[in-house]
């Protein structure tokens, strides 16, 4: 073993405070925690069974990251209700300046913050914007690193939506 390696064992698995774990493996379950959502509402773990998802990492700060949003936010008003959960997932720490870039940008799809445990259900990679896909069963399918086309995220959507049917 390298030296780097044992000096890693030796943190006991932990980075930054956070048990660390393993990414989800494409086709696996993942499940997800209680969500405090930046409006106040909250999901419940239970409220993502029986609904494809698609969950999009990103920050404020990234310029990928907005133009991403403005699809995702367009995904969201026209598939509001029909079956498909849509969750942004924001990595910077500030909830208030999160909420700026919300109203500034007119952005309506639900919002939490992440501490670092949300993305690494997901991924280890570090590219934002990362966007998830899973079946209605928390299967899940993909981890698509980078910035997405409109029609891209569109077609994403209804692929789940009929495989969920």
């Amino acid at each position: 073993m390298k030296r780097r390696d044992w000096m890693l064992a030796g943190l006991g698995a932990t980075l930054g405070g956070l048990a660390w774990s393993e990414p989800a493996a494409i086709g696996s379950v993942v499940t997800w925690p209680t969500l405090q959502l930046l409006d106040g509402s909250t999901w419940q773990a239970a409220s993502w069974q029986g609904q494809p998802a698609i969950v999009v990492f990103w920050a404020t700060y990234c310029p990928f990251c907005k133009r991403h949003n403005a699809h995702l936010d367009k995904l969201y008003r026209e598939t509001q209700g029909r079956g498909l959960r849509l969750l942004g997932v924001a990595l910077d720490t500030d909830a208030a300046a999160v909420r700026k870039y919300m109203a500034q940008n007119q952005y309506q799809f639900p919002v939490v913050l992440d501490r670092g445990e949300l993305r690494q259900r997901v991924t280890a990679r570090r590219v934002i914007p990362m966007t998830g896909s899973f079946d209605a069963q928390g299967r899940l399918l993909q981890a698509i690193p980078g910035e997405m086309f409109e029609e891209d995220l569109m077609d994403l959507a209804q692929a789940l939506r009929k495989r969920a049917a």
